[in-house]
């Protein structure tokens, strides 16, 4: 079974790479993707720990945003870490990251929720990704609410009078440098109307002349309407029909393998990069 879209504690999951490698195999994972949140920082980890039995791909999902302020997640895999470009963009999405979050936790406290930016990054492990998840985490654990789930039905969803917008680049200039830098970029559960806005019907056109190679077709927050429509657009443009779990470890409700890709699908998925990058022992 192949899963390609997971997250560690590197970015807004709770489990190190490896613990995530150990529940992969535990469930019967062939192929597993690391894809943590603008961020290529656990993947030494990830190397480190790989045992025979597994394929790691590497990669990461890339905050993005169209010109009319839809969110858009795109998964680069397969490419060079060496890309500077690449590289130099998701440390600008990190960055701005900050900035959002002071900004986030001054509407909290205006509402009279005690929390600072000192309770939010006690809760992430080093060198991880910061976001929204870990800011529910410290309302969370200063017991405003119950779990992750609840705040962001709550509080921190994006209709939320809390939410804030963020630097991210277009979806077509993050397709555009994950192709340069020799990876493949497919978007990320793009139906899922929970988020808030989705991409319209139409826009898979900009995005496939971008260089689009595939779309992640099952993912448990896609109808079986929207699965169907995104099956008929992948084949539309030939592209690639990706099944993944984007799981979270205890952050969500999200299940590794509960949905996977079909091993022709990774193949034709993984020869648009330009070179073999899969990870084996």
């Amino acid at each position: 079974m192949i899963d390609l879209h997971t997250h560690s504690n590197f970015s807004d999951g709770t489990d190190s790479p490896s613990d995530l490698l150990n529940k992969a195999m535990a469930n019967g994972l062939t192929t597993l993707a690391l894809t943590d949140h603008d961020t290529v920082a656990g993947w030494q980890e990830a190397r480190d720990y790989l045992r025979p039995g597994l394929s790691l791909v590497l990669g990461s999902e890339i905050s993005c945003q169209t010109t009319d302020g839809i969110s858009v997640h795109m998964l680069g895999l397969l490419f060079d870490p060496e890309n500077e470009a690449l590289m130099t963009m998701m440390a600008q999405t990190r960055d701005n990251r900050i900035g959002r979050m002071h900004k986030i936790i001054a509407r909290l406290n205006a509402a009279h929720y005690e929390v600072t930016i000192a309770d939010v990054e006690a809760q992430l492990s080093e060198g991880a990704t910061l976001g929204r998840p870990h800011l529910a985490d410290a309302l969370v654990a200063k017991g405003y609410m119950k779990s992750r789930e609840q705040v962001f039905a709550e509080v921190l969803h994006n209709d939320s009078p809390f939410y804030v917008s963020h630097y991210s680049p277009t979806p077509e200039v993050a397709i555009g440098l994950i192709k340069q830098a020799g990876g493949v970029a497919v978007i990320a559960h793009a139906m899922s109307s929970l988020r808030g806005r989705v991409v319209s019907e139409e826009s898979f056109q900009s995005y496939v002349q971008a260089g689009l190679d595939g779309i992640e077709v099952f993912h448990r927050d896609h109808t079986i309407e929207n699965r169907v429509l995104l099956s008929d657009i992948a084949d539309q443009f030939d592209l690639a029909k990706t099944g993944s779990s984007d799981y979270h470890g205890n952050g969500k409700l999200n299940q590794l393998a509960e949905f996977h890709t079909a091993p022709t699908e990774f193949e034709k998925l993984e020869a648009r990069a330009n070179e073999r990058r899969v990870i084996k022992r």
